[in-house]
């Protein structure tokens, strides 16, 4: 006998819209064509992205994988209503990355999550994710959209980036790091994605909201918060090209104090010079507004310098040439000595 009392239930009433995911692939198609480079073999769409790392003229490859998110950075964003780029971010902390292992990164995909879908916002923040693999040379070749109710508060996503890069085997990073090499920063956009836990309780102790006037500088201090990580692909592979790159440093959580020993081989450690460079004011007004010692900020936030750049001494001048001339600002930070960790001199505040 047929059971003809049917509930006629739908995925759409249950939450989820596959109408409106498939509607935000073809929004998206033409930002991720944008990305396309040498080596992509497969467009959007299908079950998987294909790859040919002969066609992007490698001979002996060794492949270098990396995977981040933005952190709770995704809080500004979300509760400003400014998410364009965050995508950039999450690029960036996946790629800055694999340059430090001597990698060029070849492809990028995401995974964005969300209770319910909204197809403006999504489309947003993966045009921001296909801008900043542009500024890669990445190719954005795949991606997941989940739409997941009851999972999420209205309005809420989360963000992951997984890219892959390669190199030529036997030009692995770091490599060579010896006493007496120099050690060069590259200055940062502000924050970058790490230490927004503590910027959030800093701003909530101002009792300034995101929309309110940016106490250091011009628009909101949501908008100066949520300024993109910067990119250092280009420039670091411009700077390995120039030849005597011993090692990079992605100055992420933990600071100058945390990354730069990862550089190191036992028994190296370096000496900074706190002088060298001016701290940007968002910094300043964090450890103002905030209380912290320098100390603490050090090992916190990137105080200016995004990512470190170790160099033999005889390669110095090429190698700040390499850097410059693919728009970078070059601080000299200090040397590479004997001993382990990060010695300072100077003054941070």
């Amino acid at each position: 006998m047929t059971n003809t009392n049917t509930n006629g239930m739908t995925y759409a009433e249950a939450g989820v819209d596959i109408d409106a995911g498939n509607a935000l692939v073809e929004r998206i198609k033409p930002a991720a064509a944008a990305t396309k480079r040498a080596g992509v073999a497969s467009g959007l769409g299908g079950f998987g992205g294909l790859f040919d790392l002969k066609a992007a003229g490698f001979v002996d490859p060794v492949l270098v994988a990396a995977t981040d998110g933005v952190g709770t950075k995704l809080r500004i964003a979300i509760d400003a209503g400014n998410v364009d780029g965050v995508g950039v971010d999450l690029v960036a902390m996946c790629v800055n990355d694999l340059v430090c292992q001597g990698a060029e990164p070849l492809f990028f995909l995401d995974y964005f999550a969300t209770g319910k879908l909204e197809l403006d916002q999504a489309a947003r923040i993966i045009e921001g994710i296909a801008k900043g693999c542009a500024a890669s040379g990445c190719a954005l070749i795949g991606g997941e959209t989940a739409e997941m109710p009851g999972m999420y508060p209205a309005g809420d996503f989360d963000l992951a980036g997984f890219s892959v890069g390669a190199m030529e085997r036997g030009t692995a990073l770091p490599a060579g790091v010896a006493a007496g090499d120099v050690l060069l920063g590259l200055t940062s956009d502000g924050v970058h994605s790490n230490g927004y836990s503590l910027v959030r309780r800093i701003v909530e102790a101002s009792g300034l909201g995101w929309g309110d006037a940016c106490p250091w500088g011009q628009g909101t201090l949501g908008e100066a918060l949520l300024t993109p990580t910067r990119l250092y692909v280009k420039a670091a592979l411009a700077a390995i090209n120039a030849g005597g790159v011993h090692g990079f440093a992605h100055i992420t959580g933990g600071g100058l104090t945390e990354n730069l020993p990862r550089v190191f081989p036992d028994g190296l450690g370096c000496t900074v010079d706190l002088d060298a460079w001016d701290l940007p004011p968002v910094f300043k007004w964090l450890a103002d507004v905030g209380n912290m010692d320098a100390g603490e900020m050090l090992k916190t936030f990137n105080t200016g310098v995004g990512m470190a750049v170790v160099v033999a001494a005889d390669a110095v001048a090429d190698v700040i040439a390499a850097l410059e001339g693919e728009g970078q600002t070059v601080i000299p930070l200090g040397h590479v000595t004997e001993g382990q960790g990060v010695t300072y001199k100077g003054a941070l505040l």
